[in-house]
């Protein structure tokens, strides 16, 4: 079902990293969302006051701040689209993780309004009147907004959209309340009102909503923070990049995201330094040009020639292996090595890269270092700058 709505509405529904395409999968959800929240309101709203249920008036209300949040997707995918201009010269994505934030803020809003009216009820022992009709339509909501949560889930994982990951979570919450208010609902009508647990229902609901919503506004703020990309997108493409003859090894990966589909990455790739430079210079545009085109992300990468003939630059490389690997903190490397010679003291400059997950004085390491350098030979001596890895 899920794939034939898209087959009807989106031409090239399968080329999910076209911005386009992917803009379209949002709208879809996004539309679908407000049709059947808005069903789902006016029919619960109907029931609550007929029989006058807290709970189930809540949960109408709920189906409202549902449509609400869709509207705010919508706007968020029309928004998120717009092209990149002078202001905001990395594009507009990043609203959609604003309209994630809202949606998540507004489960906060409705757990907290949920809990005052059942708080309410519970202490003025307020009976419900139910008919079958209330659980017909109960039932049918609690189908609706299983497929709602489904089809949000579907197509958030297709084009990795927070908002859609928030309005799927809250409409899970709904298939949880829904079904609370309903199994209230038959004790109530089945005890003829002797068993008054509708308003505890409601604030069971409120204090889940609470709890999801907060949760989902650390999820969507990270973004908005700045996290560090997938580390198995990184890979593939540092595997990308060292499958190219030529290239003997990268370093310094750096990547910033400013939406799901505007990704920047920068690195640094070692080719051998008595290799022609212009050849080396093509090869790197050949590689920024392909394997960005291929993961559909902004590659920049910087050159670095590596001196490979050169016996005491070599020694010093195995050294240093030997005594990263003796230190106490493992996973510590270096890279971008070079000598200066003098008559009398020997330079050695390089970068050491430290895991980010470990945890160090960098000055005992320095230390560590440029006395080890020193023991091999006094002449020697160390310049040494520390990095995080942060894609290890």
């Amino acid at each position: 079902m899920f794939i034939l709505l898209r087959k009807i509405f989106i031409k090239d529904y399968k080329n999910i990293n076209d911005p386009n395409v992917r803009n379209k999968h949002g709208l879809l959800a996004s539309l679908f969302g407000i049709i059947t929240n808005l069903l789902l309101f006016t029919f619960k709203l109907l029931i609550g006051i007929l029989t006058l249920s807290t709970s189930i008036v809540a949960d109408a209300i709920n189906n409202l701040s549902d449509m609400g949040s869709s509207f705010i997707n919508l706007f968020g995918f029309i928004l998120s689209s717009k092209p990149a201009d002078k202001k905001h010269p990395f594009g507009h994505q990043r609203i959609e993780y604003i309209a994630g934030l809202i949606i998540s803020l507004l489960i906060i809003f409705l757990g907290v309004i949920m809990g005052y009216s059942s708080i309410i009820k519970v202490i003025k022992n307020e009976a419900t009147s139910y008919n079958v009709y209330v659980f017909i339509i109960l039932g049918v909501a609690i189908f609706v907004k299983l497929y709602q949560a489904l089809f949000y889930g579907y197509i958030s994982k297709l084009i990795s959209s927070l908002s859609l990951k928030a309005s799927a979570k809250d409409s899970f919450n709904d298939v949880i309340s829904t079904s609370l208010v309903l199994i209230a609902s038959l004790i109530e009508f089945f005890t003829k009102g002797k068993v008054r647990i509708d308003g505890y229902i409601g604030l069971v609901v409120s204090i889940y909503l609470l709890i999801s919503g907060i949760k989902m506004v650390i999820e969507t703020s990270n973004p908005l923070i700045g996290i560090s990309l997938d580390h198995e997108l990184v890979k593939k493409i540092q595997k990308e990049i060292l499958s190219y003859e030529g290239v003997l090894g990268i370093h310094d990966t750096i990547c910033h995201s400013y939406g799901p589909t505007s990704i920047y990455m920068s690195v640094h790739v070692e080719v051998d330094a008595k290799e022609d430079f212009l050849k080396s210079h093509e090869l790197i545009d050949k590689i920024e040009h392909e394997v960005g085109n291929k993961f559909q992300i902004i590659l920049t990468i910087h050159m670095d020639p590596v001196i490979l003939d050169n016996q005491e630059i070599n020694e010093m490389k195995k050294y240093l292996k030997v005594i990263l690997d003796e230190y106490a903190i493992k996973g510590i490397s270096f890279h971008d090595l070079r000598m200066v010679k003098g008559e009398n003291r020997t330079n050695f400059i390089f970068d050491v890269l430290v895991p980010f997950d470990k945890k160090l004085n960098n000055d005992d390491l320095l230390k560590y270092i440029e006395e080890k350098i020193e023991q091999k030979d006094r002449k020697y001596h160390s310049i040494v700058k520390i990095d995080n890895d942060y894609y290890d």
